[in-house]
């Protein structure tokens, strides 16, 4: 999530326009030719406002998609002169859109001339350690809440049990079960024997950790033994491409979710690793309509039918499914600007952290605009979708408890203001400045 060591120059240096497009200033250029659809030069006030912004990325890849290479080259000049990559939270994130319709443009051969250009403005990604990563998803509650409200609605729901077995699909590389583990060991109780199955991706998606989930189950093993706790810890190596269909099959195949006896608890904990699970939904219920084959239904009906104690589902609340690119474009823009604006609130300009911050965001971007087909990984639905799948699935609601919300808004109150938490009938949602962000919901079978 870091950009190369060397930060490319202007894109304005790197890429050489037509002999017939001149580097001209900002009116003499949008005279060039009119924008259907779009305001003229004097009526636009500020270049730097989001609106406009908005609309001048919109505008560059319908260029893009009609293969206008003239229209879409002078856009992007435009673009490149009132975005830059050290400006404010709005010019910061129209320059990761900018660099993503170029790396689009480049690869349909819409503009040819910014094929060279594309390489020097590419998104190479930090691998973290594990204190490293431990401080990143501690920096604002993006994570932090997730984690907080499913441990704390997972602590209920196995109360009394002996024995619990987690099931963990997270992005986060089990960043969330030390607090767990802390948690299940001062219970009244006593600490109960933990079994961890961790879905070790292979998919190159951030943050990425430098060390193998091998070497993180031993260090998860010992931080429990350090708080008497028995940890066994297995990792199945699966894909979220075939709906971790693989991953299903040999927890049955090995015997490690066996029948419920009334000792073990069984916990399906998924933090933002469900949308990788390939899906592109038209119409939000095409999935009741049983013909059509859904990888994330399956995968959902699969999980049911491990008869689970719990399952936790927390992901960002936002629609990047459409087939449509500018559909895409908007519905990224309208949402990735909260933590471009965010980060302004915590991380100085210019530290590492930041930009590793920026690079996980610009890393997203990319993918949505830039990649189509299995390539296009990040395909987020919103709350409201999940919430059909889940009961479709044969899952009902489970309700956060009050002790779960106050453990939400103590975290809150850690980090800066802007930050809130409102309920939805049974979910818990994050908001930053009124907007919805990350949604958790909790599911037992119906």
């Amino acid at each position: 999530m870091q950009f190369t060591q060397t930060p490319p120059p202007p894109l304005h240096e790197l890429t050489s326009f037509p002999s017939n497009i001149n580097p001209m200033n900002k009116n003499q250029m949008l005279r060039t030719r009119q924008w259907p659809g779009f305001q003229t030069s004097k009526s636009l006030g500020s270049f730097g406002d989001a609106n406009c912004m908005e609309q001048l990325l919109v505008h560059c890849a319908n260029a893009i998609e009609n293969n206008d290479a003239t229209l879409a080259q002078q856009i992007l000049w435009v673009l490149n002169n009132i975005a830059p990559s050290d400006g404010d939270s709005n010019q910061r994130l129209a320059c990761g859109f900018l660099r993503a319709l170029i790396a689009r443009a480049a690869r349909k051969g819409t503009c040819k001339i910014l094929t060279g250009a594309v390489d020097n403005v590419h998104i190479t990604t930090h691998k973290f350690s594990i204190i490293e990563l431990t401080g990143f998803v501690d920096l604002t509650p993006w994570h932090r809440f997730g984690f907080t409200a499913a441990n704390a609605t997972i602590l209920d729901a196995v109360e009394g049990y002996s024995i619990i077995h987690i099931i963990d699909f997270s992005l986060t590389h089990c960043m969330q079960i030390p607090t767990l583990i802390d948690a299940i060991a001062n219970r009244l109780e006593g600490p109960p024997l933990v079994k961890l199955t961790v879905a070790g991706a292979t998919e190159d998606v951030p943050p990425m950790l430098d060390l193998s989930y091998e070497e993180l189950g031993m260090k998860l093993v010992n931080f429990a033994r350090s708080r008497n706790i028995i940890l066994e810890f297995r990792v199945i190596p699966s894909t979220s491409s075939n709906g971790f269909a693989s991953f299903i099959e040999q927890l049955k195949v090995q015997n490690l979710v066996p029948a419920n006896n009334g000792i073990e608890a069984l916990v399906i904990n998924c933090h933002m690793m469900l949308h990788y699970i390939p899906e592109e939904t038209l119409n939000p219920f095409s999935f009741n309509n049983t013909s059509v084959s859904s990888l994330r239904t399956m995968f959902l009906k699969a999980i049911r039918s491990l008869d689970p104690t719990i399952v936790v589902l927390v992901d960002e609340d936002a629609d990047f499914t459409s087939n449509n690119l500018v559909c895409r474009l908007r519905a990224a823009f309208n949402y990735l600007w909260i933590p471009y604006d965010t980060v302004d609130t915590f991380l100085p300009h210019g530290s590492k952290q930041r930009q590793w911050y920026e690079a996980d965001m610009n890393w997203k971007i990319e993918n949505v605009i830039a990649e189509e087909g299995v390539e296009r990984v990040e395909r987020l639905e919103p709350k409201s979708r999940w919430v059909q799948r889940m009961r479709h699935a044969g899952f009902r609601g489970g309700l956060f408890g009050e002790e779960a919300v106050m453990e939400v808004k103590n975290m809150l109150d850690e980090h800066a203001a802007g930050w809130g938490l409102k309920r939805e009938e049974e979910d818990l949602v994050l908001t930053w400045k009124g907007h919805n962000v990350v949604f958790a919901t909790a599911w037992i079978p119906s």
